[in-house]
């Protein structure tokens, strides 16, 4: 049995490696300063214009959720195990730097995120009175590959219905075993059933959950981590300072780990704040608004306020407090060690920094209820991206309904199992789901992208020209977005019929 599980997590460890390949971290920075040099830094220029756009809803679209209620539910799948034990995985493997590179390719993953969302939205469907979409559609209708679209929604569904849930159960369950000795099984058993009391309400009711639950948390984890850090304000000269330096290899513990700096904050950026990996413009796809862009935009934004604020929360938490440890991921050697007796990365760096404050037992409970919110709306999230990946595949037949349920069970259980796993284990399997993912996401977009560019360009026109811009595909040339299309096209006949009378 033992022999067994030291296989599992050995296979696994190595199947990650491979997918996490120097190649990938490459692709995801290069992707995005690409994506970002070509519309002109979209994520600065327009930042103002995302804030605002968060309250833009098309009023004349009865299908679909609004931009806010979209933002949230992409929110809900960033913000979650990534931002509080993903940030100790990377200060703990990859040293104070990590978080700068965190920092990088949240910039420039918001230049992806937008991108993608922006496909998202030109491609979507009305299926059954919802809009879906994502990477599966716009790889069909875009680049007219069926065989990668229906890979992409295979993974996408193995990902986000079997091994990503593992990986947020598993940090709730790690987190109130050292806050209240609560028996894991107990702990997955309680998230199973409150998930599936949601999740059968579809897409509106995870969104109505969503929109409350997320920024509610985030803003209170972010006032959280402000206290602490004026507290200690006298550390934040030296904190910076390695950061920086480890960023660029230069610290005197950290430089000879500088790949796994760039490497490890790289992945867990990407892993928590959801950019260029394909999930997020599945979301994306759901939001009724007159011009695709509005949306990519807003979700360019969810990026900013994953990464640039929570997970810097956390990062800021640990750091100040001094409350990690940093160790070579490949040799095992511990180069820095806390005062506070931490062993190898996970929940309680922060909760330890957080019980200076509260008291260890009160810190370990607060990271424990903020932990349980952040991963339960993630999972909520995961439920809807494959069972988006469930009606591409099966949406066009008489099996949607039956697989769907499928779906819910298999991911009950999933929530449970992952509840009883080994911390690298689960995380291991998530991180193979998100790499798979991201591997045929980053390589669709970026050969997709000059649509998005070309849409960007009509929005930006029609708002030079005083306009509520309107999105009409034939115009630009882009094929295969029928929704808009028909949208169009009944917008012209409208107006025909105004002008006549």
């Amino acid at each position: 049995m033992i022999l067994g599980a030291i296989s599992i997590e050995t296979i696994s460890s190595v199947l990650s490696s491979w997918v996490w390949s120097p190649a990938l971290v490459v692709l995801c920075l290069c992707s995005g300063l690409y994506f970002s040099l070509r519309t002109r830094f979209v994520q600065v220029r327009r930042f103002g214009a995302m804030a605002r756009l968060l309250f833009s809803t098309d009023k004349t679209q009865k299908t679909g959720i609004s931009s806010f209620q979209a933002f949230a539910m992409a929110l809900s799948g960033r913000v979650g195990t990534g931002n509080i034990v993903g940030v100790a995985t990377a200060i703990g493997y990859g040293g104070p730097g990590a978080i700068v590179w965190m920092w990088i390719i949240a910039f420039l993953g918001a230049g992806s995120a937008f991108v993608e969302a922006t496909l998202a939205q030109i491609y979507k469907e009305n299926h059954n009175g919802q809009f879906r979409g994502g990477p599966s559609y716009y790889i069909e209708k875009g680049l007219r590959c069926k065989w990668l679209a229906v890979l992409f929604a295979i993974c996408s569904l193995i990902a986000c219905g079997l091994l990503l849930p593992q990986v947020q159960s598993n940090g709730i369950a790690i987190a109130f075993a050292n806050s209240v000795h609560v028996p894991p099984v107990y702990i997955g058993l309680v998230v199973a059933l409150v998930l599936g009391l949601v999740i059968i309400g579809g897409v509106t009711r995870i969104a109505k959950v969503a929109e409350i639950v997320a920024p509610f948390m985030a803003v209170i984890y972010v006032i959280l981590a402000i206290i602490i850090l004026i507290i200690n304000y006298t550390t934040i000269p030296s904190v910076l300072m390695d950061m920086i330096k480890g960023a660029i290899g230069t610290h005197e513990l950290f430089g000879g780990i500088i790949g796994s700096t760039i490497a490890w904050g790289v992945k867990r950026g990407i892993y928590s704040n959801e950019a260029g990996q394909g999930t997020g413009p599945i979301v994306a796809s759901a939001a009724k608004v007159s011009h695709p862009v509005k949306q990519g935009l807003v979700q360019a934004f969810s990026v900013y306020v994953d990464t640039l604020l929570v997970c810097s929360a956390t990062a800021v938490m640990i750091m100040a407090v001094k409350t990690y440890n940093v160790m070579d991921a490949n040799t095992g050697e511990v180069l820095f060690t806390s005062a506070y007796n931490l062993g190898a990365p996970d929940v309680s760096y922060t909760s330890t920094a957080i019980g200076t404050l509260l008291g260890m037992n009160l810190g370990n409970l607060v990271v424990a209820v903020a932990l349980t919110f952040f991963a339960f709306t993630t999972i909520m999230a995961y439920y809807y991206y494959a069972e988006t990946s469930i009606v591409y595949l099966f949406g066009k037949g008489k099996k949607e309904h039956t697989v769907v349920w499928i779906l819910r069970i298999c991911i009950l259980i999933a929530v449970v199992f992952g509840s009883l796993k080994e911390a690298r284990a689960a995380w291991n399997a998530g991180d193979i789901g998100v790499g798979t993912m991201a591997w045929i996401n980053i390589v669709a977009i970026a050969l997709l992208s000059p649509k998005a560019f070309r849409t960007l360009k009509d929005y930006e026109k029609q708002e030079k020209e005083g306009k509520d811009p309107v999105f009409d595909p034939e115009k630009l040339g882009i094929e295969n977005a029928e929704f808009w299309e028909e949208k169009s096209r009944r917008g012209k006949d409208e107006e025909s019929k105004r002008v006549k009378k």
